[in-house]
């Protein structure tokens, strides 16, 4: 368990940043052959992606909604993250190929979605807790001084 940073951090990043949401829906429960493929091939991408340095990826979270995951990925670059899913060596090529057959073969059992945003400030600020977010996928450090309030911490 990530141990718990007391008092208020912030993240510090310099450069762009991409933030990528990317989740799936489970539409028939029932039909399970349909989706847990489709819940199961993000594991083996991120795994790449981490063993690789140069991909680009900064960092990740998932969340568990109610009908599916979803996973907030922060990236350096929109080229980067669009390099990565055009890539024909990598697992979301083929992923994405065995999506669309299942699709056509089980039509609304499962749908997935992505949302791509190029950021160019951002705020955070957490409160007794482990590196999360974009603290953990960039650099966090102390809330304090000219840092104290939201709308400093987006200025700067």
């Amino acid at each position: 368990m990530a141990r718990t940073a007391r008092g208020r951090w912030t993240h510090a990043h310099e450069g762009d940043l991409t933030v990528f949401l990317i989740g799936m829906r489970i539409n028939r429960f029932t039909r399970p052959d349909a989706w847990l493929p489709t819940m199961a091939a993000m594991g083996p991408m991120l795994q790449e992606l981490a063993r690789d340095p140069d991909s680009g990826l900064l960092g990740f979270r998932t969340a568990l909604a109610w009908r599916g995951p979803v996973l907030v990925q922060y990236w350096r670059s929109p080229e980067d993250l669009y390099r990565y899913a055009a890539d024909r060596d990598a697992a979301h090529r083929p992923a994405w190929t065995a999506f669309n057959q299942r699709a056509r073969r089980v039509p609304g059992a499962v749908g997935v979605w992505h949302e791509t945003y190029q950021v160019a400030r951002a705020e955070t600020v957490y409160v007794d807790m482990p590196p999360t977010g974009l603290a953990a996928a960039t650099t966090a450090r102390p809330v304090g001084g000219r840092l104290d309030r939201a709308a400093d911490r987006l200025a700067s």
